[in-house]
């Protein structure tokens, strides 16, 4: 079947998820929230400031970043209100282009693509936990925090959903705590944040656009809410909210936690360091303040786990829904959660934890999620152009401006990715290949019937 004759085939069918409305907005959003905020904005400040030695251009840099989130927030809320099933990109792309291009992004998604951050955010909380509990091995911690979350994810939506809820508001107001405490007891630096004449060159440079790339993957997560549409109450409105007011919430606590960063710390301390957030924490609290930042940033890895052990086994249940040969992912427990493939999950996690190869699939898959949004977005605007009288629940705010900025930036990342790391993005495009090539095996496996289940079964 051609791509336009599956898309023109299945397009209008609307298909929500099977296991019952139950995610309200306010967890959709905390979803969001816990997805974005990991270790990237406590770690990637030092390396900016090298190059860019100024208040107003780092805050603006993060400002941008989180403008160009909302660019594609815009577009994944068409999509979204259009499309309400769960899975994220394998749902739109499908729906969008052809069953193949989805499967593709939910092959990367549903083996590596959470599992690996999964790892990387796991193997984080064992190295912070050390600054609590200094005699344990990182490594059990990492792996005794996955376990135990997907757990909880296995006792089903109403639980995952209070657990969430707790732990992400618990994040955010350690967040706001700390960012209190750094401007009311901490030592003013001698940094400015409104504009100065240099700040022009800064902002026009080279590393300004090259540190935007860093900015961009601590705002990924964005797109959060796609993954879990058919769990949530009235998505056609509340998919594109959440992720909405989730980036909003996301970016200002961005922008404050550089403030906040820049204001208690002497630039030449954050130069070139990773560990920013202990050096803020230390000029603050003293001696304690390691253990205070490790503390805090432990219990925001713990939410931000928890959401991927959420949304990522989405993916592979919704694959199931549509292929024989995985169907085994699609089946749910009594309580509504997606079992076996939570279970799956972990087991690639902790199988990453296990071998240290999560860093290495983290480089290899970038490139390949990166082109997964882009033809995402891209798919907003090739619709409202081969389908213009779809129902359209919701429509991008900004259009066609937002989605060409996300296009633009994101096409910059690629093209920084394959100049700079060749091989690491080749070998990204190699997983996608193989992602084909099984696709190819189950379509032969299960005959015509795969291409129009995967476009959305009406």
């Amino acid at each position: 079947m051609a791509a336009s004759e599956a898309g023109s085939a299945t397009l209008p069918g609307r298909v929500t998820g099977s296991g019952g409305s139950t995610v309200s907005l306010v967890v959709a959003v905390a979803i969001v929230v816990a997805d974005m905020v990991g270790v990237g904005v406590f770690t990637s400040l030092g390396f900016q400031v090298k190059d860019i030695p100024s208040g107003f251009a780092i805050l603006l840099l993060w400002v941008v970043g989180g403008v160009v989130a909302l660019c594609g927030v815009f577009a994944y809320g068409e999509l979204g209100a259009m499309f309400p099933r769960s899975s994220g990109e394998y749902n739109f792309l499908s729906r969008a282009y052809h069953p193949a291009f989805g499967f593709v992004a939910g092959w990367v998604s549903a083996t590596v693509g959470f599992s690996a951050p999964v790892a990387l955010a796991a193997m984080a909380f064992g190295e912070y936990g050390r600054a609590i509990l200094p005699d344990a091995p990182p490594l059990a911690l990492a792996i005794g925090v996955v376990w135990a979350v997907s757990l909880v994810q296995i006792t089903g939506v109403k639980h995952s959903s209070t657990f969430q809820l707790i732990s992400t508001i618990l994040k955010v107001v350690l967040i706001v705590a700390f960012l209190a405490s750094g401007f009311v007891i901490g030592t003013p630096q001698p940094v400015s944040f409104t504009p100065q004449p240099a700040d022009l060159g800064y902002v026009l440079s080279a590393p300004f656009a090259i540190s935007l790339v860093f900015v961009m993957y601590s705002f990924s997560g964005w797109n959060a809410a796609t993954y879990i549409i058919g769990e949530m109450k009235k998505p056609e409105r509340n998919v594109p909210r959440a992720m909405l007011i989730g980036t909003l919430v996301v970016m200002l606590l961005y922008v404050a936690l550089n403030a906040v960063f820049l204001h208690t710390a002497p630039i030449g301390d954050l130069a070139g360091k990773v560990d920013v957030a202990r050096i803020s924490g230390s000029h603050i609290f003293g001696e304690l303040g390691g253990r205070i930042v490790g503390g805090m940033i432990c219990v925001g890895l713990i939410s931000s786990i928890s959401a991927m052990m959420w949304i990522g086994p989405r993916v592979m249940m919704t694959m199931g829904e549509d292929i024989p040969a995985l169907k085994i992912f699609a089946r749910r427990s009594s309580s509504g959660a997606p079992a076996y493939a939570i279970l799956f999950q972990v087991a690639v996690a902790s199988l990453l934890l296990l071998t240290r190869s999560f860093e290495a699939v983290l480089e290899f898959i970038q490139f390949s999620l990166l082109f997964c949004s882009f033809f995402a977005v891209l798919g907003v605007i090739k619709l409202r152009i081969t389908h213009p009288n779809l129902p359209r629940p919701y429509r991008a705010w900004g259009y066609p401006l937002t989605p060409l900025v996300f296009l633009l930036v994101t096409g910059f990342m690629m093209y920084y990715l394959l100049t700079t790391q060749p091989l690491r993005s080749v070998l990204g495009l190699l997983i996608m290949v193989s992602g084909l090539l099984i696709y190819a095996v189950f379509r032969k496996q299960s005959g015509n019937g795969l291409a129009a289940a995967s476009s959305g079964r009406e």
